[in-house]
């Protein structure tokens, strides 16, 4: 079979893969995109989105719960999982056909199929109708990343759940485990906990949510402990004994091993890169704990061989593969790129309460030698939360104490995932403490505690 040529040849259509090759197309490049498995690849089907609906029909249950606190009756509440899951599903497909359409509107040739690297410039592609051969001067790596499985915590799809079976689950937990209190972790633990499992969860690190700032972990524990979720910080699942519908975990907490029962355990702790079989070794990419090594413009090394997104290492989030098959792109066509950077990309867990957060911790902050200026704004002194009767939160910003750049903020509470855009947004601009201060925020919304919180920093909060 004569091989095709193209501009560009993506290898992976997830959020950064497919964006990538509709970007070169824009730019008038001849782009491919290689999958194996689905169009918008784990975010659009297996994560991101899906978990998002299933996490809002969750929201509905508790609110629905709530009922009387409005004023407003309702009665026999309940829910059908499967409903929940069909919806979940449903939502996923149309995104997945979304993008199919995107790709041919902008005529990006879509191979299925599994690729592998096979010389300078050239990918092989095994495909049910048999090998093809494409030739590019450019070739991205976007993977993605697959579940970390540690040994004797493997998945097995019925007692031991990895995110897709969370997703597609085949009962109901009662008693449920989750392994790591990363943002999967703990977005699975408050969807099956609000749905009526008795959850536990497990943490190796000294606190919950890790990577957040810990005032604001510490504000997440207390309000996950108070809807009943049990929390171990500092301790390990060091072995599961399965038996018929039950689990033995030992868990090693406090200096002391226990062992518990549980009849549905996840594990989440945390994800490795999908480098394997692409032939990567033999023209002498970079692989180091299972992510391609690059540059802050995404160039591997080898000439003319990109890697993007989770594959190319943290933060494993979309928004960041989205914005660096866009940049690589660009570089590509010889256009101006600016690399992502990773402290001006948000983080967002979309548990409940949510929690979001951008830029330096406090303690990062301090760790890097500055000098900071800290504000804080609670849920309970605005009255647009307390309209919607979500008076549990908190907003803290850090900023630099002798220039006034905003170093860090950090989020708990109702809606902070689109909260948090602001920031990001300010950090963008360069914006200092006085801008913030000068621009004026609608009233009454939740942006509003976004500005107490710069104020307060600087001792001039009105409302609280």
């Amino acid at each position: 079979m004569a091989a095709q040529s193209f501009d560009v040849v993506v290898i992976g259509a997830g959020p950064g893969g497919y964006v990538c090759a509709i970007r070169a197309a824009q730019l008038g490049l001849k782009a491919a995109v290689v999958e194996r498995e689905h169009l918008g690849g784990i975010c659009l089907n297996w994560g991101c989105i899906p978990t998002k609906a299933m996490l809002r029909s969750a929201e509905v249950l508790h609110l629905m719960k709530r009922a009387g606190e409005f004023g407003l009756k309702a009665e026999g509440i309940g829910h059908d999982l499967d409903a929940v899951v069909k919806r979940s599903r449903g939502i996923a497909k149309q995104l997945n056909s979304g993008v199919g359409h995107l790709l041919k509107k902008n005529k990006v040739a879509v191979i299925m199929g599994e690729a592998r690297l096979a010389g300078p410039g050239e990918v092989r592609v095994k495909t049910d109708k048999g090998e093809e051969v494409l030739t590019a001067k450019s070739i991205v790596l976007a993977t993605g990343a697959r579940a970390r499985e540690l040994p004797g915590l493997e998945a097995d799809g019925d007692l031991v759940w990895t995110y897709k079976t969370a997703l597609t689950p085949p009962r109901m937990p009662k008693k449920l485990l989750v392994i790591g209190s990363g943002a999967i972790g703990i977005e699975f633990a408050s969807f099956y906990h609000a749905m009526g499992a008795e959850t536990t969860v497990v943490e190796v690190m000294d606190r919950i949510l890790p990577v957040e700032d810990a005032e604001i972990s510490a504000f997440a524990k207390k309000s996950f402990e108070k809807q009943g979720i049990r929390i171990l910080e500092k301790s390990t699942v060091k072995k599961l004994d399965r038996s018929q519908g039950s689990v033995a975990a030992h868990i090693e907490t406090g200096g002391k091993t226990v062992t518990e029962a549980f009849d549905t355990v996840i594990s989440a702790v945390g994800i490795v890169g999908n480098v394997e079989g692409l032939g990567l070794d033999a023209l002498g990419v970079k692989v180091e704990k299972t992510h391609v090594v690059t540059d802050d413009h995404c160039r591997t090394g080898v000439p003319g061989i990109y890697a993007i997104g989770d594959v190319a290492g943290a933060p494993w989030l979309a928004h960041k593969a989205s914005h660096e098959g866009v940049m690589v792109a660009e570089l590509i066509a010889g256009k101006p790129a600016h690399p992502v950077k990773p402290e001006a990309i948000a983080g967002c867990t979309y548990c409940h309460p949510q929690v979001a957060s951008v830029g330096l911790t406090e303690e990062k902050a301090k760790a890097a030698g500055r000098k900071v200026r800290v504000g804080r704004f609670p849920f309970m002194g605005n009255g647009k939360a307390l309209a919607l009767g979500e008076g549990e939160g908190l907003v803290k910003t850090v900023f630099d104490a002798e220039t006034g750049e905003l170093l860090g903020a950090h989020m708990v509470g109702a809606e902070v995932t689109e909260l948090i855009q602001g920031f990001v947004v300010a950090r963008g601009l360069e914006t200092t403490e006085a801008e913030l201060m000068q621009t004026v925020f609608p009233h009454p919304t939740l942006s509003e505690m976004m500005h107490e919180s710069v104020l307060d920093a600087y001792g001039r909060a009105i409302h609280f």
